[in-house]
């Protein structure tokens, strides 16, 4: 049931406009309302209507007012609770800490219009207003705080975020099939504190004897106490994240209390994610945001395609593992080129599908058939550190859908712009889909995640080897000259990543050099909750194997290590030069061709290079009196790979 303008209510006048004096849920998001499936409360909102329920939505209430999360009522059977399509602190702030002047999820781009924590923000603010609601909360940070965790903006050891927010039950992961199974309890009367056997959720009780085959982690006391425990649990909860062998877990914390997370919810089937995909979005943001220009983020996904979800890949810095889980599930080819063609009707479609993808666009299928039957493997991974050789690969279907998409009416081109994983395309042994992606979907470069080139760096990454990277971009300038393209590789890096010390760093900024390739942008590690990078940042261990990891935490020694990655940029000089001699690399300072910078200043000369620039005849760098052209740069990336 929606309004004539296709959205779901947003007032009480709405409400009415639709016959109801009541609506069932109420959902809160700290995302503006955009009816996309890219949202995750367009999905769930979208779900529970085709499922009979009526739902409202209160996007970005004030949260010091305690009114503004009462616009739409009281709902019948509860409030909904989602932060958005980001943990709120990530959208917040930097790495550095600093706020970001933005927010592509607000109406204008405009900041600062949800609080920090915003579910455990909105969950209080509910619970002030309505003491007995059921509050059921959702998305990535629920779903990443579900257990305790570490805080990077506070630097402190956090309890579950359903103790903090006063919430009833947490639905984690993609929640499609949980938020369902929790309404339809509600509403045959079954009370909210007795919902504890929907698969996907966590719930807190006293009581545990109930529990079957599950594994008791450590308390939280005990974590906050000692490091390794919480590094020990998070390997537990990292390895139980599987619906077929996933166990329940049950976390302990003070006066005899329990969060308990029970097992996965089951991956959806290609017809359930065709369903999904297919419920009647109005696949924008709601009209009263056009006064302020709209919302910034839709014009990153309007034109593109969601073709899967999960990811077998296992980056240690990724918390896809945690949230979407590791198997691949897929939309079927229709759906997704039925998506296309209403795309394509858009009136400011242009012929330019964005991209056709996911956590990982050459997904297409999981990674192998045991999967199906008996879960991922909890002590190995498919690509880390080889190949599984049960590795089923195979570009087939994700090739055969491009061609689909790139043969429709009005559609110019169709790119591919999420990840694609170049270890995963090297290792197929048909070169088709390879030589497709470079001849028909790539817009001028391709942007890949080597991350960095050490390989002692890589291994804490859950990232392939250098060399694997090198053979990838061998090939992909092998066939850019074979078919007349002249298309760049664009590789994201990372500085200061668990592992990363000083040595590394310069190794990279020196792989950098031999390539010509300076980066315009640079990944410092951000430790997100729920990653395995994030627990090697906070406990200096690798719940991996449990041994000690070197952490780069100290601001100026970070600021070194991303500098040297932009070493030709002349406002990073005197931290390039402190970073070179902290590493006893002087032999990078001086004249020759290998040499990262020059010295500051030359014997007998006047000339000197500081923060505020240069004078007199002599520079630091070449590069600095005359910048090098990006043109230039990537044109000898390209070269070097050539020989």
């Amino acid at each position: 049931m929606s309004l004539a303008n296709g959205f779901l209510p947003v007032n009480m006048d709405e409400v009415r406009e639709l016959g109801l004096e009541q609506l069932d849920f109420v959902y809160v998001s700290g995302d503006a309302y955009v009816d996309h499936p890219s949202f995750g409360h367009a999905i769930i909102t979208r779900l529970l209507q085709a499922h009979g329920y009526s739902v409202g939505m209160i996007a970005q209430p004030d949260w010091k007012d305690v009114e503004s999360i009462a616009v739409l009522g009281r709902p019948r059977l509860g409030f909904l609770v989602s932060s958005g399509n980001m943990d709120s602190m990530v959208n917040h702030y930097y790495v550095s800490k600093k706020h970001r002047e933005s927010d592509a999820y607000t109406p204008g781009g405009k900041a600062y219009q949800r609080p920090d924590h915003a579910t455990v923000v909105y969950g209080n603010l509910i619970r002030k207003k309505y003491k007995d609601i059921p509050v059921i909360i959702g998305g990535i940070e629920a779903s990443l705080r579900r257990m305790a965790h570490y805080d990077y903006w506070s630097d402190s050891f956090k309890r579950s975020i359903l103790l903090d927010s006063q919430a009833d039950l947490i639905s984690y992961g993609m929640g499609e099939k949980s938020i369902v199974e929790i309404a339809d309890a509600l509403n045959s009367g079954i009370a909210v504190r007795d919902i504890t056997f929907v698969a996907g959720t966590v719930y807190k009780t006293k009581d545990i004897s109930g529990l079957y085959d599950y594994e008791l982690l450590p308390s939280y006391d005990a974590m906050r106490a000692d490091k390794t425990l919480y590094a020990k649990s998070f390997k537990v909860q990292y390895d139980n994240t599987d619906a077929f062998n996933g166990k329940a877990l049950a976390e302990p914390y003070p006066n005899g209390l329990y969060v308990v997370q029970n097992v996965p919810q089951p991956s959806l089937t290609m017809q359930e994610m065709d369903d999904v995909y297919g419920l009647p979005y109005q696949r924008t943001y709601h009209p009263s945001y056009e006064a302020a220009g709209g919302v910034p983020a839709i014009s990153e996904i309007q034109f593109s395609l969601i073709s899967n979800r999960g990811c077998f890949g296992g980056c240690n810095f990724c918390a896809l593992t945690f949230h979407q889980g590791r198997t691949v599930q897929v939309r079927s080819h229709t759906s997704i080129v039925n998506e296309a063609k209403q795309i394509t009707q858009h009136k400011d479609f242009k012929g330019y599908i964005h991209d056709v993808g996911g956590p990982t666009a050459n997904f297409r299928k999981p990674s192998c058939q045991k999967q199906m039957t008996a879960g991922v493997c909890k002590h190995r991974q498919c690509l880390f550190p080889k190949p599984c050789p049960n590795l089923e690969v195979d570009h087939s279907d994700y090739l055969s859908l491009l061609r689909k998409l790139r043969a429709l009416p009005k559609v110019k081109k169709v790119f591919v712009r999420s990840g694609i994983r170049f270890d995963y395309l090297l290792l197929d042994k048909d070169n088709t889909f390879f030589r497709e992606l470079v001849e028909h979907h790539i817009s001028g470069q391709l942007k890949v995640a080597p991350e960095h080139i050490c390989d002692a760096v890589l291994s804490k990454m859950g990232k392939p080897e250098n060399a694997v990277y090198e053979a990838f971009t061998r090939q992909y300038h092998r066939l850019n000259q074979k078919l007349g393209k002249n298309q760049f590789l664009v590789p994201y890096l990372m500085s200061s990543h668990p592992g990363s010390t000083l040595k590394e760093a310069v190794e990279l900024a020196e792989y950098l050099r031999d390539i010509g390739y300076m980066p315009e942008q640079v990944q410092d590690f951000y430790p997100t909750p729920s990653t395995m990078s994030t627990v090697m940042y906070y406990t200096g261990i690798n719940p991996i194997d449990m041994k000690q990891v070197y952490v780069c935490k100290n601001p100026h020694e970070k600021a070194m290590q991303r500098a040297l990655i932009q070493y030709r940029n002349p406002k990073n000089y005197d931290l390039v030069l402190e970073a070179l001699k902290a590493a006893g690399r002087e032999d990078l300072i001086g004249f020759d061709k290998k040499c990262l910078i020059r010295p500051r200043k030359l014997a007998g000369e006047k000339a000197v290079y500081g923060k505020k620039g240069i004078s007199g005849k002599n520079s630091q760098n070449s590069s600095v009196k005359k910048p090098v052209k990006k043109k230039t740069i990537r044109n000898t990336h390209k070269k070097v790979h050539k020989k």
